[in-house]
């Protein structure tokens, strides 16, 4: 068992480690699909909306580029352990890791079939990807790499195989790049307050990562104690803007459709 320290401690936030399968039977689209570079990204950054997300009904799913091997703590298969408890947690539909290598996301026409080709299995009509500028080159490569993969997922003369059967075309409609460590001009901030609890459940499954006293590994940006209050801290800040407790922002590169502004408005009042 592996507790959680500071705020977030306790037995409410327990993890215990256990190795669950990485896709369920799906007998549905996914409606959402989020992509990270890394195993955490997503947790550190969305989870919120995703376990949101699936409590309102909705199918989702998470895409792993990479298995975080050249992480200074932790390991490769320690990780892929942790992703599947953050898994249960969101309440994934699936979750699959590409096994592109840690430090070295590139831009290629090999990696990109990859992607198309789990998107046109997946077929999600939002798909959630890092925001192009980022401290991490990974995170950087993974959300362009990912957007020309939704969009040559549209076209036909672009053939690619699942299971040994040729798949359709397929293109998201709708694209949006979640923060990670820069900031992002918000688009669309979700209320993530009824669900932030949960929300740090999935960044503690990172047991590996996080703050812990007792590990022997090196110090990170992340395994710091005040990344977990930055966390917090930014889920505050983008909140007030909207007049709750905890959100998330997004960031949408293309306009998005509206046929109702009256839609816009919330249906619950706001602390403004």
């Amino acid at each position: 068992m592996v507790e959680c320290c500071g705020r977030w401690g306790g037995d409410a936030f327990s993890v215990c480690l256990h190795i669950m399968s990485t896709t369920i039977a799906l007998d549905r689209d996914l409606d959402i699909l989020a992509f990270g570079a890394h195993p955490d990204d997503v947790e550190f950054s969305c989870a919120g909306t995703m376990i949101l997300m699936h409590r309102k009904g909705h199918a989702t799913g998470v895409v792993d580029l990479t298995r975080g091997e050249m992480g200074t703590r932790g390991s490769a298969k320690i990780r892929a352990r942790e992703a599947q408890n953050a898994a249960k947690v969101m309440g994934l539909a699936a979750r699959r890791n590409v096994g592109l290598p840690d430090g070295g996301v590139e831009i290629t026409k090999n990696n990109i079939k990859k992607v198309v080709a789990l998107i046109r299995e997946f077929r999600p009509r939002i798909i959630l990807i890092p925001h192009a500028v980022d401290r991490h080159p990974d995170h950087e490569h993974a959300s362009r790499l990912v957007r020309e993969a939704a969009f040559y997922s549209g076209l036909i003369r672009l053939s690619t195989t699942t299971n040994g059967e040729k798949q359709t075309p397929f293109r998201p409609e709708v694209t949006l790049c979640y923060r990670q460590s820069s900031d992002i001009p918000a688009t669309i901030i979700v209320d993530i307050t009824s669900v932030f609890e949960e929300k740090m459940k999935t960044v503690f499954a990172y047991a590996s990562q996080v703050y812990n006293p007792k590990a022997k590994e090196p110090d990170t940006v992340i395994s710091r104690p005040e990344f977990i209050d930055n966390i917090e801290a930014r889920a505050r800040a983008y909140g007030s803007r909207i007049g709750v407790k905890y959100g998330e922002a997004f960031y949408s590169p293309n306009p998005l459709w509206c046929d109702d502004l009256m839609t816009v408005i919330p249906q619950k009042p706001r602390m403004m």
